[in-house]
């Protein structure tokens, strides 16, 4: 059984055919929302909304740690990260679907590792991949076959938020070699890397990062929901041709 984790763009997943919903009580407090079980093209999936049902929990705030271990407790398959983020490298444009390959955490304050507490041996976990090859490797076959371009290889530089930059932090950021900047990326990975989930993410691009192309002077607001809206359909193809049986299939439209 697969989970999706949605972010702003992804709040719902229209294409989930939902059997129950399911508080799970964990170790670090409450996860975002309830678990929405159900299926997906007749095959098993999971959904949590990263920021909550009415995306009121912001990005330094959300409870990762819950969060992956609720997911970890119903012995998930893989989980798939989707998250918005702002294109720092120039190749990548609003709207575009992008596949990162790697992380740099800027965040700070957030509880970050599960081994933590009284008597908890120090535990070092290895990151240098922090994303599953082989369900990027999936996804990205599953994009193919839908003839969806999606973006490989990107860097994601992870915020803290739940502020924008500021077009000299962009101009850093690039330097320290970033490609895309998003605000939830981390601690979710480690988490999940900790808890021994294969985790990727799916990123959409839905502006491009403060001072560059049409943030030049500024980020547009209000041309973002359009952006994400078209987007995201995508995203929900991808899942849709990921998770299901072909057997249990309707094609799905791209439009949300």
């Amino acid at each position: 059984m697969l989970a999706i984790i949605g972010g702003s763009g992804l709040t719902t997943l229209s294409n989930l055919d939902v059997s129950h919903r399911e508080v799970v009580r964990t170790p670090y407090g409450e996860a975002s929302g309830p678990l929405v079980f159900g299926q997906i093209c007749g095959q098993p999936a999971v959904f949590l909304p990263r920021h909550g049902y009415g995306h009121t929990i912001p990005p330094h705030l959300v409870n990762y740690r819950a969060n992956m271990w609720a997911l970890a407790h119903h012995k998930v398959s893989g989980v798939i990260s989707v998250a918005s983020v702002g294109s720092i490298r120039a190749d990548l444009e609003p709207g575009d679907i992008v596949l990162p390959h790697q992380i740099i955490d800027y965040t700070w304050g957030r509880k970050s590792t599960m081994f933590d507490g009284n008597g908890t041996p120090v535990t070092h976990v290895d990151f240098t991949e922090p994303y599953d090859v082989d369900l990027r490797r999936r996804i990205l076959a599953a994009g193919r076959q839908l003839s969806i371009d999606i973006k490989m290889d990107a860097v994601y530089a992870a915020t803290q938020g739940p502020r924008l930059e500021t077009a000299a932090e962009i101009n850093r950021l690039e330097r320290d070699g970033a490609d895309v900047v998003g605000m939830t990326g981390m601690p979710e990975a480690i988490l999940a890397r900790e808890l021994d989930l294969s985790y990727a993410a799916i990123n959409v691009v839905a502006n491009h990062a403060a001072g560059r192309g049409s943030s030049a002077g500024g980020i547009r607001f209000e041309s973002l929901g359009h952006v994400l809206n078209e987007a995201m359909g995508q995203v929900r193809a991808i899942v849709e041709k990921l998770v299901g049986s072909p057997d249990n299939c309707q094609p799905l439209g791209m439009s949300v």
